[in-house]
């Protein structure tokens, strides 16, 4: 006997991801970033002090790293030059690298990852723009810091705008360096590698890139200390805000018709003797009509299956070897 399910409109999410929609939606994201870095310049005057406010503060808790690192990076160039390539280039390449990865390979758990990353990325921009900081390579000279890629500019692109190509510097905001997303994205790499890398290698890598990172930051002189935990607390409060995020998206998706596929059932469906569900009609008995149109009997799957087989009103036998003797098909 079958067994009715309940009647209504069932929605099918569409969560197969393209890699035609989430390019576009990642660079957009990406030029709202550096959109953001611009607009949100400041004033000059303010982001120094804000500067000095946390250079203070690390030195009242003795947080103060950059002074040693620094003396470090530019009193040997075998370390700064290559700290320089790695702060100039790697956040470009590896973050997006490991987006690619977890697309292709990862696929259940890409949209999250993503929706983290930006999430926190647009958290990041918030505070570029309510809180401009002078990093420590644009402190007058008083303070002891060398800005290591003015120093080792003839090794690179670079030149004294951060990490801007020569003659480009005029396209990046030098004042945001609170949060420092340098630290934050690579934070997001190492815990994407240590969840799905699943080798020692992958693990190692997800402790060092962070950490390495954040020692370069502030060996040269690009950020404080306190903008590589500004930059970590970011990517956890991007982390816990990322669900709601997608939640809020899939609701707008549904409300607006382009996350759901409606599939009518005036009265509901009915499963057959064999597990097979069988679209049920208005009076509760299995109806004949299937999808493209085409018309099926009793018991056939396959629109006009007896027809096909048998001729015009030619009944099949229960057993091949009984067709034709008149013998009465055996019970199953």
């Amino acid at each position: 006997m079958p067994h009715a399910e309940t009647a209504g409109v069932e929605a099918t999410p569409r969560t197969r991801l393209r890699w035609w929609t989430e390019l576009p939606l990642i660079l957009l994201v990406y030029a709202c970033y550096s959109a953001g870095r611009l607009l949100a310049r400041g004033d000059v005057s303010g982001a120094v002090d804000h500067g000095l406010a946390i250079l203070d503060i690390e030195k009242a808790l003795h947080l103060n790293a950059e002074h040693p690192l620094n003396r470090l990076f530019t009193r040997e160039p075998w370390l700064g030059v290559p700290a320089d390539f790695w702060y100039a280039s790697l956040h470009y390449l590896i973050t997006p690298v490991l987006l690619v990865w977890l697309f292709r390979s990862r696929t259940l758990h890409y949209r999250a990852a993503r929706t983290w990353l930006m999430t926190s990325t647009f958290i990041g921009l918030i505070g570029f723009t309510l809180l401009p900081t002078c990093p420590p390579r644009l402190l007058a000279d008083g303070h002891g810091f060398v800005d290591t890629m003015a120093q080792y500019s003839s090794y690179g692109w670079w030149a004294g705008d951060a990490s801007a190509p020569k003659g480009l510097g005029g396209m990046t905001n030098q004042y945001a360096a609170m949060p420092s997303l340098h630290v934050g994205w690579a934070l997001w790499c190492g815990v994407i590698l240590w969840r799905y890398g699943g080798t020692r290698l992958t693990k190692a890598a997800a402790v060092a890139y962070p950490l390495i990172t954040t020692i370069v930051v502030m060996g040269t002189a690009n950020h404080y200390f306190l903008d590589a935990v500004a930059g970590a607390a970011v990517m956890g409060a991007g982390f816990l805000l990322a669900p709601v995020v997608m939640r809020t998206v899939d609701r707008l998706r549904t409300r607006f018709g382009s996350g759901a596929t409606p599939v009518a059932a005036s009265a509901g469906t009915a499963t057959g003797g064999a597990g097979v569900p069988v679209p049920v009609g208005s009076g509760g008995t299995p109806s004949s009509i299937v999808s493209g149109g085409c018309q099926t009997s009793a018991g056939e799957r396959i629109p006009r299956q007896r027809e096909s087989r048998f001729g015009s009103g030619a009944e099949p036998s229960a057993s091949p070897q009984d067709a034709g003797d008149g013998a009465p098909a055996p019970a199953r």
